[in-house]
């Protein structure tokens, strides 16, 4: 504070304001001189008896066995079933056909008319392509160790797509005949989903076969 002087004195402020530090300063010291009396006796606490708020938490067998999994699910994919971006993209009204060599004509004029029972059925409605990738390789896998034969999945037509494509569709288009275990498909009746959906047939399992064999005498 710059000092001035008025008649050879400093200003009464002045005067006020370095009486009230001086003060200030005094009973800082008294202050501190009595805290000090008043905790000489006290001891600090040991350090066992501190809080320890950043103790680990516990893991739990249920803990290890989620990593184990997570881990597991990353390292082994035995899924080879593929979104790649260059699959050919369908329209809406496009048909789903495909049949291995060997199956024959009557079987699969049965299939294509719907005349099969439908044993099982998959929605990839709603679903992404990751998601209908996993989702077909696992509905097919389950199929054959139930022994189901003639299946239905519903992939949709992609007419509420904004750019109108079948993405779901032309996917599945390339996965089931990659799929060992799918003998032929194709798109549903019209009852059952038309365009939207397709009928598939599976091969027999090693089970039907044995049975088979042994309803006609054979081994």
């Amino acid at each position: 504070m710059e000092k001035t002087r008025e008649n050879g004195k400093f200003p009464i402020h002045q005067f006020f304001d370095d009486r009230l530090i001086r003060l200030k300063m005094v009973m800082a010291d008294k202050d501190s001189e009595l805290f000090f009396e008043e905790m000489g006796d006290v001891e600090p606490l040991k350090s066992r008896d501190k809080a320890h708020l950043d103790a680990q938490k516990e893991i739990t067998p249920g803990h290890l066995v989620r990593r184990v999994t997570a881990v597991t699910e990353k390292a082994v994919d035995d899924n080879h079933l593929t979104s790649a971006d260059h699959v050919e993209i369908l329209k809406s009204n496009d048909v789903l056909e495909y049949k291995q060599d060997g199956i024959q004509h009557g079987v699969y004029k049965k299939l294509r008319m719907g005349r099969y029972p439908v044993e099982a059925r998959l929605d990839l409605h709603r679903m992404t392509v990751e998601e209908a990738r996993r989702e077909v390789f696992r509905f097919i896998n389950d199929c054959m160790k139930y022994d189901l034969r003639t299946v239905i999945i519903l992939h949709g037509k992609g007419d509420r797509n904004p750019d109108k494509k079948a993405l779901l569709k032309s996917h599945l288009a390339k996965w089931l005949p990659d799929m060992e275990d799918v003998m032929a498909f194709h798109s549903a009746q019209k009852h059952h989903g038309g365009t939207g959906a397709v009928y598939v047939l599976l091969r027999k399992s090693e089970n039907d076969r044995q049975a088979n064999r042994e309803r006609h005498g054979l081994r």
